[in-house]
């Protein structure tokens, strides 16, 4: 997923705007995690930018796209960048 979210909309409110955006990126999510995995692998991982724009995103982790998403919000952005890309991934042993 490679998006600008638009959070400027006539008749839908900014927070509302603010949730369907988390849900859709939820949505994508369980989509992604729901593929066959290669064989030798074990989980999806995904590697994830966020950004006002997309010249400026920055590499954040998964877990911290909703904080980035609240931030937007409390800074009452116009729109923002997110990029999620998932890829498979072994985990290592400690």
């Amino acid at each position: 997923m490679k998006k600008t979210f638009q959070l400027a909309h006539p008749k839908i409110k900014y927070p509302r705007m603010i949730e369907a955006i988390k849900a859709d990126i939820r949505k994508y999510l369980k989509r992604n995690r729901r593929k066959t995995l290669p064989e030798g692998f074990d989980f999806w991982d995904f590697d994830c930018k966020f950004g006002a724009i997309e010249s400026d995103a920055e590499k954040v982790h998964l877990t911290e796209i909703d904080k980035h998403i609240n931030q937007a919000e409390k800074d009452e952005l116009q729109s923002f960048y997110v990029e999620i890309i998932g890829r498979a991934a072994k985990r290592q042993k400690k």
